[in-house]
């Protein structure tokens, strides 16, 4: 049975954390641990003609992750990360690689024979990459999973864009603090968690709403009205970084290879226990993860 294809749509970047840089940028991040749960993966994204340029398709290639990675004279993006108690806060350069994406008919190709693709709000902060971008969902196929994890940073986005993204997907992602910037937003401020969730889900048509809470809980609610939550294990926090990415690109691997809603959701909140106890966003993983397990109470 072949592998499904997953592949990221945006930015591919340095994450320059205290300890040194590290290769990231959230649909990266995601794609890399939809391919160590059974995925093909592939990542698209620009960099700079530039040494950091260089350092990144070479860490691409050596992740496992395949890649369609165009080279343009604008700067490889870097991001300077600072940890307080483990959480990140991001500071994000302007006119970079990555707000150059190019469509062509490689980009086409691929997105037409894709069975998840994985974007957000950051990488159509341009006017060049937001039109790649949206003709590429527009290419996709009917069936495919259309995974869009919000991803709020800086001044990097607005309603008007999270709607036309919401327009496009399946899964919608968001975490406890996006909900309540959201809930002033589409003016659904008396719901409950619950109750803003499923309007997403019935005003955006989609299948799921997938709601994390950072160190205390996940929820994921399904069109059908099939709920899964569950408690955040406790670990030795290193950093946070990437921590959400590689709980959406596990859900959607294991999704697309036949997990149930509840297998899928305890796999996804076990990887990201993991990244929590890693440097960066892309670490090794364990021999199995039943392995590293062990380690997690709840």
């Amino acid at each position: 049975m072949s592998k499904p294809i997953v592949l990221s749509l945006g930015e591919l970047l340095w994450d320059m954390l205290p300890t040194g840089k590290r290769a990231g940028g959230a649909p990266v991040n995601f794609v890399y641990h939809a391919a160590m749960n059974g995925a093909e993966g592939y990542a698209i994204s620009a960099v700079g003609q530039d040494p950091l340029g260089d350092e990144l398709v070479k860490a691409i290639e050596q992740s496992g992750v395949k890649s369609i990675i165009q080279r343009n004279a604008w700067p490889t993006s870097t991001v300077e990360v600072s940890l307080k108690s483990g959480i990140p806060e991001y500071t994000i350069v302007k006119g970079v690689a990555w707000d150059h994406l190019l469509l062509t008919r490689e980009l086409i190709d691929l997105v037409e024979k894709s069975d998840a693709i994985c974007f957000g709000t950051l990488a159509l902060r341009s006017p060049e990459t937001h039109d790649t971008i949206i003709e590429l969902l527009k290419h996709a196929r009917p069936d495919a999973l259309k995974f869009f994890d919000i991803n709020l940073r800086g001044d990097h986005y607005s309603k008007e864009l999270i709607q036309e993204l919401l327009g496009y997907a399946t899964v919608f992602k968001l975490n406890d603090a996006e909900l309540l910037l959201l809930r002033d937003m589409f003016n659904i401020r008396g719901a409950s968690d619950g109750e803003a969730c499923r309007w997403f889900i019935t005003t955006f048509n989609l299948d799921y709403v997938v709601l994390t809470g950072g160190a205390t809980f996940s929820t994921i609610i399904a069109r059908s009205g099939e709920t899964s939550t569950l408690a955040t294990p406790r670990v030795e926090v290193t950093d946070t970084v990437g921590a959400g990415d590689s709980f959406s690109g596990t859900f959607t691997a294991k999704i697309l290879t036949g997990a149930s809603l509840q297998e899928a959701h305890r796999a996804s909140v076990n990887t990201a226990a993991f990244v929590c106890t890693q440097d960066g966003a892309w670490p090794v993983y364990p021999k199995t993860m039943t392995d590293y397990l062990s380690l997690a109470q709840e």
